[in-house]
């Protein structure tokens, strides 16, 4: 251990030494409002960064359960600016107009040289009961929480870079390259894939457990044009007219691939004519060449998919490719002595599906309680922290399953279209059982209706709690493997995880989940989600009635309780 005599003695800035309850590395959105949950709540913390603010981060786009997860951590913890990301609209008043609106979910299949076939396509427009979710520039959003953790008290180090870190019983000592020192109690490596906790301990694994493969190359640009512009499908084959493509995240699927088209300038009051683009492949299938610069390489792939090169005509890149090796890695362990790499420092699969953020949040939320009572009851045994390492093991491992399984099927429409499904239709009770909880937390302010979330026997998984849909997903695993090895077809896989979704109870029949293959576009309109709640309440097995009845039973009593205060 490095005593603060030696430290005064050694560094250029002599007496530097600065005690705080909780060290933060990373100042990222999950390390900034990490803090600023702690800071709230009484912590004293230093978050510390080796880069600064504005700077493009990754993690653009939304989903309803990340919206839900940060609804949790405002009221939860008393941080009413988590609230300014919740809907498109908060972000624009309170952030600023530079953002945009994420409707849909929107994927278009595509084959080399051939124009897309306008029955090959599939959407998931986010009901708005739920959310109305956000393409967020993180520019503007990571800058914005930085200062909110100011605000709460953090001690902020930005372009400061952690050259040593020195644990021992009592807690944790960072020494910066200007020989600042801090002394914490607790460390949270919020820093992502170049962790320096996880290079200290030698935490990553070689190679990563999971299955899937995939390499990225991605930037922003100016002048995409709207695939509804330029697609040229039939009026009948389109989505609704007022869910356009343009008015989501556009996923534009390869073999084993996809393009991501995430448009800042889709929502009516944003002055950011920036779009998110992005290429995800595998690459043992697309190995990354040594004699081509990112914007040669992303050109030769998008002059394969006619349809896709015509969103770009015109358009100009603004800003550096970002061109990555293998993006999967993964941790032999995410909690230790007086430490916990989150979320991205621990791994990462893919950004398929919106994920990387609500994951992270879900972490936040789990670790926040417990780093707040280890403080208070002086008491950081790491068998306290045991479900964090358990939930961001589960997120990965559930997660791989996924994205493993989508890749697999991206090349076979039919088998795509079940997979797709199985993905989409638990995404609202997913987002219901959070919902539920936030609302009985509002009846009696009891942390209990969020702790007793944790009880459930699949952590990490999006809808924990349910044994129907664990045993959806291993299906739809396990089908779509055979068929990577050639066991079966790719209409039998499909055969096979069509036939698991009728036969699954909690999969909700008024969204339209069960109907043929020709329902592609999943809209739940106001009439929809009206049916579901009955369905919910009076035909689905337990584990959804419980949930739908707990809604009802939330809003009556919310509606309740605000006549009287009125």
């Amino acid at each position: 251990m490095t005593t603060k005599a030696e430290a005064d003695k050694e560094a250029p800035m002599a007496g530097k030494w600065i005690e705080c309850d909780v060290a933060i590395l990373g100042s990222g959105l999950a390390g900034s409002i990490t803090g600023a949950i702690l800071a709230r709540q009484g912590a004293s913390v230093a978050l510390i960064d080796a880069g600064q603010h504005p700077r493009f981060a990754v993690g653009e786009s939304q989903n309803p359960q990340l919206v839900e997860w940060l609804h949790i951590l405002a009221v939860r913890y008393d941080v009413p600016e988590i609230k300014h990301l919740l809907d498109i609209k908060a972000v624009t008043e309170h952030i600023g107009p530079h953002h945009g609106r994420k409707q849909s979910f929107g994927f278009v299949s595509h084959r080399k040289n051939r124009e897309p076939n306008p029955r090959e396509a599939t959407m998931f427009v986010i009901p708005k009961m739920l959310t109305e979710a956000t393409h967020l520039y993180r520019q503007d959003t990571d800058s914005y929480y930085l200062n909110v953790a100011a605000k709460y008290g953090c001690t902020i180090r930005q372009n400061w870079r952690a050259t040593d870190l020195d644990f021992d019983d009592d807690g944790v000592t960072v020494t910066g390259q200007n020989g600042e020192v801090f002394r914490a109690k607790y460390l949270i490596d919020a820093s992502g894939f170049r962790s320096p906790l996880a290079q200290k301990f030698d935490l990553r694994e070689n190679p990563p457990r999971h299955k899937h493969h995939a390499r990225s190359l991605f930037t922003h640009y100016v002048g995409i044009k709207p695939y509804d512009d330029v697609c040229n499908y039939p009026d009948n084959l389109r989505p609704p007219a007022n869910a356009p493509f343009h008015g989501g995240t556009l996923h534009h699927l390869i073999e084993r691939g996809w393009f991501w088209i995430i448009p800042f300038d889709n929502y009516k009051d944003s002055k950011n004519p920036v779009c998110s683009v992005g290429l995800t492949f595998d690459e043992r299938l697309y190995p990354k060449p040594k004699d081509m610069t990112p914007d040669e390489e992303f050109n030769h792939y998008l002059d394969m998919y006619p349809a896709v090169k015509r969103q770009f005509d015109g358009a100009k890149r603004v800003r550096e490719w970002v061109s990555t090796d293998r993006l999967q890695y993964s941790s032999k362990r995410t909690v230790g002595d007086r430490w916990c790499l989150m979320s991205h420092a621990a791994g990462f699969i893919d950004p398929l599906y919106s994920r990387g953020l609500s994951n992270t949040f879900e972490v936040v939320d789990a670790l926040a309680h417990r780093v707040l009572d280890a403080l208070r009851e002086d008491d950081f045994r790491v068998e306290r922290f045991a479900y964090v390492e358990e939930l961001e093991q589960g997120l990965l491992e559930y997660n791989d399953k996924i994205v493993n399984s989508s890749y697999i099927a991206f090349s076979h429409f039919r088998l795509w279209n079940a997979v797709f499904r199985v993905w989409a239709c638990f995404t609202t009770p997913a987002t219901m059982r959070l919902l539920r909880a936030r609302q009985d937390f509002a009846l009696d302010g009891d942390d209990r209706h969020f702790k007793e979330m944790e009880n459930s026997p699949y952590p990490g998984l999006w809808w924990p709690d349910s044994h129907a849909f664990k045993h959806l997903l291993d299906v739809t695993a396990e089908s779509c493997e055979r068929y990577e090895a050639g066991e079966i077809d790719g209409d039998k896989a499909a055969d096979i995880v069509f036939q698991a979704i009728r036969d699954c109870e909690s999969v909700n029949t008024p969204f339209g989940w069960k109907d043929g293959e020709d329902h592609r576009y999943f809209w739940a309109t106001t009439p929809t989600m009206m049916k579901f709640m009955w369905w919910a309440n009076t035909q689905a097995p337990t584990e959804m009635r419980d949930l739908g009845r707990a809604m009802i039973t939330g809003v009556v009593k919310q509606g309740l309780r605000g006549k009287k205060v009125s």
